[in-house]
């Protein structure tokens, strides 16, 4: 191994860790948020962390399926955020 490999190894571990916790914190959020508004932009920031650990784990393997996957995921992730937050201000979603 060289030291290029060492540090993008080390890099990885530390981005994987930064992004899990702030899942994590994401999830306390969304457990105890005090308000409906806290718990959509929980939600929505748990979608944000968990493209960035997919995309993370494709740079990490060297594929390409998994950026793919993100935009799918992006696309739910928003208008699933929409949807929630019309529904909380409406009582419906499609009028």
């Amino acid at each position: 191994m060289t030291a290029a490999t060492d540090f993008m190894n080390i890099a990885f571990i530390i981005a994987f860790v930064a992004v899990a916790f702030a899942q994590v914190m994401s999830m306390i959020r969304l457990v105890i948020g005090p308000s409906v508004g806290d718990r959509i932009l929980a939600l929505d920031t748990m979608v944000v962390n968990a493209i960035g650990l997919i995309v993370l784990l494709g740079i990490a393997q060297g594929t390409r399926i998994y950026f793919e996957v993100t935009l799918i995921i992006a696309m739910l992730g928003f208008v699933s955020t929409v949807a929630y937050a019309r529904f909380v201000l409406r009582g419906d979603i499609i009028e």
